[in-house]
């Protein structure tokens, strides 16, 4: 039995809320990918949706579960992928979103949020003083505050993705996860301890925001006082005491690569698979490549989670 905050039976039940176009999707051997890397390797494409991340299967419940208590407004902070899915399902249900995010974050995730119908506002620091300022507006406002990872909604929406890969995977396979906040590790974690127990889950995160990762390993939460990493996505400094707790059941280890490895990984996920992702989504490919001998011979998915990218800022990762 595995126990974290999520139920199988409500994740089962998840895929009747969540728009089908955010459910199944593409899951295939990369042959030449797999070839470059010495494994089987397998890519679960969470990028082929109309929000190009897979946020929205958290979003999805949310938005439903507010429209049918009759709420009308809602607010979150966003890296930027939550702040697009949020402003995606809320959009299609009547809700008011208001995303709060970094003036740094990327500019096509900001113009992708607006184009959501969603209200942006912009704060002069990073994702957790975003945080902070979403949970001041949900106060002041009396409006529900979506907290990434920390709402159970978030979690149990991603973990439709493990669902998803149990009938693909079988003993000694590995899945390979993007570890931020600690939705989709959890989510997906606790779907495979539970219907797939001898499946290897590692996460893995940038040694430039390793907070996550170092607070798995210490079984506590550590905070950093600073990230530096081109993967935005993950870039959190204070992790969720609820969802280590969670992590800490599911995942089997938890590990850190470098910047280059990441960019590397891009332009294999480019040159092999004809993948255009954000830092993020190579995060799994990275791994493989920082320890080769681990994955030799075995079958591994990777979760492609997001491809909401600058393209300026992509060609000069990839091309240089």
């Amino acid at each position: 039995m595995v126990r974290t905050r999520l139920d199988l039976d409500r994740i089962r039940a998840a895929r009747n809320m969540i728009d089908p176009v955010f459910l199944t999707t593409p899951l295939y051997r990369c042959d030449a990918l797999g070839h470059q890397l010495g494994c089987t390797m397998s890519i679960k494409l969470e990028t082929a949706n109309p929000v190009r991340s897979f946020k929205a299967r958290g979003t999805e419940l949310v938005a439903g579960h507010l429209a049918d208590q009759g709420e009308a407004a809602v607010v979150c902070a966003s890296a930027g992928n939550l702040g697009q899915a949020l402003g995606w399902s809320g959009r299609r249900r009547g809700l008011d979103v208001t995303v709060v995010a970094s003036r740094f974050a990327p500019t096509v995730k900001l113009d992708r949020i607006r184009s959501f119908g969603a209200h942006l506002e912009l704060v002069d620091g990073d994702f957790d003083m975003a945080r902070e300022r979403a949970a001041n507006i949900a106060h002041q406002r009396g409006v529900r505050l979506v907290e990434d990872s920390l709402d159970i909604e978030t979690c149990e929406g991603a973990a439709t993705i493990g669902l998803e890969l149990v009938g693909a995977v079988s003993a000694g396979d590995a899945v390979l996860i993007a570890l931020g906040g600690g939705a989709m590790a959890t989510g997906v974690g606790h779907v495979l301890k539970a219907l797939a127990p001898t499946v290897e889950v590692i996460c893995v995160q940038p040694l430039g925001a390793p907070a996550m990762t170092l607070s798995w390993h210490e079984r506590r939460v550590v905070t950093t006082d600073s990230t530096d990493t081109i993967a935005d996505g993950v870039a959190g400094r204070y992790p969720i005491p609820a969802v280590l707790d969670d992590l800490l059941q599911v995942v089997d280890d938890a590990v850190l690569v470098r910047e280059a490895s990441i960019v590397t990984g891009m332009r294999l996920l480019l040159e092999h698979a004809g993948l255009v992702v954000e830092p993020s989504a190579a995060l799994g490919i990275a791994a493989i490549l920082e320890d080769p001998d681990r994955f030799a011979g075995r079958h591994v998915v990777t979760i492609v989670c997001g491809s909401n990218v600058d393209l300026d800022a992509y060609h000069r990762w990839v091309h240089r």
